[in-house]
């Protein structure tokens, strides 16, 4: 028995891991109780030296001074003013009045205004409730089908993931040691064509079926003319110029993600000041809420520091490195096999769990197979998305669910009963969408071009052509190497005293 768990320490320890998830345990504890009995084991056994577990402090505070994880509380922040703002509120009353009249236009801003939030908030939760509490029961109240209706709100809410500025992007790039910056400007176009994918959907389904999704009537649209292009300048202007002053100084080269997230929060309060919206009670709800978050990513990144550190002592990473590395296909195979695992995973964690499980593990291996790390984390994060969608542990579900109406009541503006919205309705929603993800995984592995075309790569320079040259010295004094000791000037004192010597 001591044989054979000696020899496998590694697998054990992985399989330990995914028992304790599945049974419900708390990630962040799962994660660091793990790493902690099993380096206790490795000690015993003789595997490994106490001394292993002296590194843990300088690990744990090194995540508390990696300043790339500070933008996370910053666009947190940003995102839950600009929600309790109003901004939410009028971008989709703007944008729902202005293509109120095309079939499928409630639709249509629905994915306008996640797309637009997405690059205001980064944050899904907000984007979700935001859009289920003042589209849904409109949509309801013309005759959206339920399930397009709430289809839609989800996946439009979860663009926010892949969308800069995205939390998981953030997390992403400090998990495989890259740029923000690049992995932003990576994942910028592919957002951009999964929102063109949403739209089209809704464009197919009008053509299809179009009772599903009628037009507004012409009651309900009580803007028109210059009154309208009034809201549209006024409600379209303000996160437009917040997103150049986060997204824009980013990709420019003149702030830090950090940076940026900093003016981003600084600016979302001056909106909400603008607006007459700022508030102690505002505040304080924004900041509760972000403190929340910011501890949740903190005890993740702290559980799994713990277990890789043991993981990589029993060299659980040599294992998973010959497993994948192993596998037909070469770099195909590896993908394929990634892409299927995270899909599977994500029924059951949510993208913070994923990113600092898996892509851990995973991040190694492709670096090893010759990937470009900015593109596989882009692929990751469009695949992770999956897991805001997945029925039945979809967070977008969840937070939809909790705002979508559980029994029949009146609307307020017609006087009809409108019919509540069920769980299955959600669930049967959201399978569109999560296959139209599934084909966006496909579309990247297919044109990495997409990720390429995002980000400056800078000018491929060939090691091999390089070459070093050190001018020669003649009869000068060359300085000492840097950190060796001065070589102290000769003193005429010294050569005196040494004649007195009879040295």
């Amino acid at each position: 028995m001591v044989e054979f768990v000696t020899a496998n320490m590694a697998p054990l320890m992985f399989g330990a891991l995914v028992f304790f998830l599945l049974m419900g345990f708390p990630v962040a504890f799962a994660l660091a109780a793990n790493g902690l009995v099993f380096g206790l084991i490795g000690i015993e056994l003789g595997l490994l030296t106490p001394a292993l577990m002296q590194a843990l402090p300088e690990r744990v505070f090194g995540i508390m001074r990696n300043d790339t994880l500070l933008a996370i509380p910053f666009f947190t922040f940003m995102g839950l003013i600009l929600e309790r703002s109003g901004m939410a509120e009028d971008l989709l009353d703007t944008i729902g009045q202005l293509f109120g009249p095309i079939r499928g236009g409630l639709a249509y801003a629905v994915i306008f205004v996640g797309a637009l939030l997405a690059a205001t908030t980064g944050v899904v939760a907000a984007s979700v409730i935001s859009m289920g509490l003042i589209s849904l029961p409109i949509m309801l109240r013309y005759g959206y089908d339920r399930r397009i209706a709430t289809g839609v709100i989800a996946a439009s809410g979860t663009l926010a993931q892949i969308i800069p500025p995205s939390l998981v992007l953030i997390v992403l790039a400090d998990q495989l040691g890259r740029s923000v910056g690049d992995m932003y400007a990576g994942a910028l176009i592919p957002g951009l064509v999964l929102t063109g994918l949403y739209t089209g959907y809704i464009i197919l389904t009008s053509i299809i079926r179009p009772s599903a999704v009628p037009a507004l009537p012409p009651e309900a649209r009580t803007l028109r003319g210059w009154k309208l292009l009034l809201r549209v300048i006024t409600s379209l202007v303000p996160p437009l110029v917040l997103i150049f002053l986060v997204l824009g100084t980013i990709f420019i080269g003149i702030a830090t993600p950090t940076e940026g997230g900093a003016m981003g929060a600084a600016g979302a309060i001056l909106l909400a000041l603008a607006k007459r919206q700022l508030s102690w009670s505002l505040m304080r709800q924004a900041m509760d809420s972000t403190a929340k978050l910011s501890s949740f990513v903190v005890f993740i990144l702290i559980g799994s520091t713990v277990f890789g550190l043991v993981f990589r002592a029993v060299n659980g990473d040599l294992w998973v490195e010959h497993l994948l590395t192993g596998l037909p296909g070469g770099q195909v195979g590896f993908l394929i096999v990634c892409n299927i695992l995270v899909f599977v995973l994500a029924f059951f964690l949510d993208f913070f769990e994923l990113a600092f499980i898996i892509v851990p593990l995973l991040g190694p291996v492709a670096d090893k197979l010759g990937i470009d790390l900015i593109w596989f984390g882009v692929l990751l994060g469009v695949n992770m998305q999956t897991s805001f969608m997945h029925p039945p542990f979809g967070f977008a579900l969840f937070f939809l669910r909790s705002v979508a109406p559980k029994t029949d009541y009146i609307d307020k503006i017609t006087g009809q009963k409108i019919a509540k919205i069920t769980t299955g309705q959600i669930y049967w929603g959201a399978v569109p969408f999560v296959v139209i993800q599934i084909i966006m995984v496909i579309i990247v592995i297919s044109f990495p071009q997409l990720v390429d075309a995002g980000r400056d790569k800078g000018p491929k320079i060939n090691l091999d052509d390089v070459k070093i040259e050190i001018p020669a010295f003649d009869n000068q004094e060359v300085a000492p190497p840097f950190g060796a000791p001065a070589q102290p000037e000769s003193n005429p004192n010294d050569d005196i005293m040494k004649q007195l010597q009879g040295k």
